[in-house]
This record gives structure tokens, sequence and C-alpha cells, in this order.
């Protein structure tokens, strides 16, 4: 199985990119299925039915959310309607609408997804590891799922990279995002899941992750509010991963970064 992950969609910038970039991508790259982290998609700051819709057409399978999931009230209800639009996993049992796990069926493959919210200098949800573990154990790799992919949406590095570990073996895909930056320790754990501390964005590079940068720099040096973040309107640069999955185990035999556009290196896997 072929999958591409693409991290944290920021404003209009990052759903043109995805809208010019994504049709291609699947076709070159054969891919199954294409999950994208939409958190930021509407202004910076949540999503809504008509962005998560510009998403899935321009071939997003699933989209996953974060700590902005409801920034935009309209989610609150849109979530309930659309199975393909999770939350973190680890909201309080019963507290949040939708789901924050999913079993999908896609071009005759079964995906497990799971989107989890981090706990360091995050929002203290329930723990994240029980979560996701539980999830594993209901739906095990290899035996009801063809795949799993998992996206920590998390702050510390190191949460991200504990997620790895004790998810490897166990999910073919363990991603972060939030952080906006595309780290460069794309591997295969040791037994065999995909790891990625953080895709990148799909966002404008030329700013502070995603926004226009003369207000985050006014509030680092003065310590002072002035406005309002505003998205970055320059051209974005796509970030995500790519992953080759064995049939039989579900298990990662390739993983690379997949980078398109201005300021960044490009990458693109070759087939």
């Amino acid at each position: 199985m072929r999958l591409a992950f693409f991290g944290d969609v920021v404003g209009r910038c990052g759903r043109r990119a995805i809208q010019k970039h994504l049709p291609r991508l699947r076709e070159d790259l054969r891919l199954d299925a294409v999950v994208v982290n939409g958190e930021n998609a509407c202004g910076g700051f949540g999503i809504s039915e008509k962005t998560a819709g510009e998403l899935y057409e321009a071939g997003a399978d699933v989209i996953t959310l974060g700590n902005h999931s409801f920034d935009n009230a309209g989610a609150l209800t849109y979530i309930e309607r659309e199975p393909r639009l999770l939350r973190p996993v680890n909201y309080p049992k019963g507290m949040a609408p939708g789901k924050g796990a999913n079993l999908y069926e896609i071009n005759g493959y079964r995906l497990l997804v799971v989107n989890v919210l981090g706990r360091v200098f995050m929002d203290a949800l329930d723990d994240p590891f029980v979560a996701v573990q539980q999830e594993l154990d209901a739906c095990p790799l290899g035996m009801v799922a063809d795949a799993v992919l998992i996206d920590v949406h998390a702050e510390a590095t190191s949460e991200k990279n504990a997620m790895g570990h004790v998810c490897d073996g166990r999910a073919s895909l363990v991603v972060g995002t939030h952080q906006h930056v595309p780290t460069a320790d794309t591997r295969i754990l040791p037994n065999g899941t995909a790891y990625q501390t953080d895709a990148g964005m799909c966002g404008d590079y030329s700013g502070v992750i995603g926004m226009d940068k003369e207000e985050p720099i006014k509030r680092f040096t003065t310590r002072l509010r002035s406005s309002r973040f505003t998205v970055g309107t320059g051209e974005a640069t796509v970030c995500g991963v790519f992953v080759e999955t064995d049939n039989k185990t579900g298990l990662a035999v390739r993983v690379e970064p997949i980078r398109i556009g201005p300021h960044l290196r490009e990458t693109i896997p070759t087939m």
C-alpha cells in the first residue's frame, strides 16, 4: 500500500498548494490513500466545512486536526456529519463531538487513522499513550487493518519520539504535526514502523510558522500585542511523508519526505 501524509495546511495559500500539487502526486506516486492535517486550514485557526471540502476535492481521503480542532464553531456540528474528519482521540470520553480514530476502506485497503494530541506544553487532555494503545488493540495491524497511520499533534519532540517507539511494530506510520517545520529524522524504526517527528506544514515559509512575520516579531521583541496574527500570503510549500507498506504485514518498507515549493529544498520520491 502506498500512503502519503501532509502536515498542517495553513490558510488559503496552504489549501491552494494542496489543490495544485496533490492531484499530480496521487498519480505520480500511485497513492492508495492520502491523509492531511487540516487544523489550520481556515484562516490559520481551525477548519470549516468549506475549507475541508476543498481538501477532499483535491484528493485527501481523511483529514486530521489538533489543538485548534474547534476554533471554528461550525466544526462542532460538521464533524458529526463527516466521518472522514478526525479530532484528537484523547479528548475526555463523551466530551467532544466526532471521532479520534476510524477504520476506512479506501481503494480496497483497510486503513486505520488515529489522531492524538500530546500533553507536554499543550492542553491537558487524557493520556495520549493509553488512548493510542487502546485503538491499536481494537484494530490490530495485519489482522483488522492493512495499514495504520497515527498523527501525533504535539509540541515536544521527545513526546512524539516516545510515541513512535511505543507504536513500533504496531503501526505503518507515526508522524508528528503542530510545529510546522519538517524534521530530518525520516526513518523506519527497528520493528518496521515509519517515523518522522514533524511532517512540516503546507504553508508560507517566508513568515513565522505560516503567519505573516510582522506581528510575531513584534510580540517577541516588545512583549506587546499590536494586532491579530494573519496568515502569510506568499506561495506555500507542501510538506509531507510518503510511505510504502508490505501488503502482508502492514509495516513500512519505504519512507521518504515530500517537499514541493519555494524556500525549502524540494524532495519528491521517485517510482
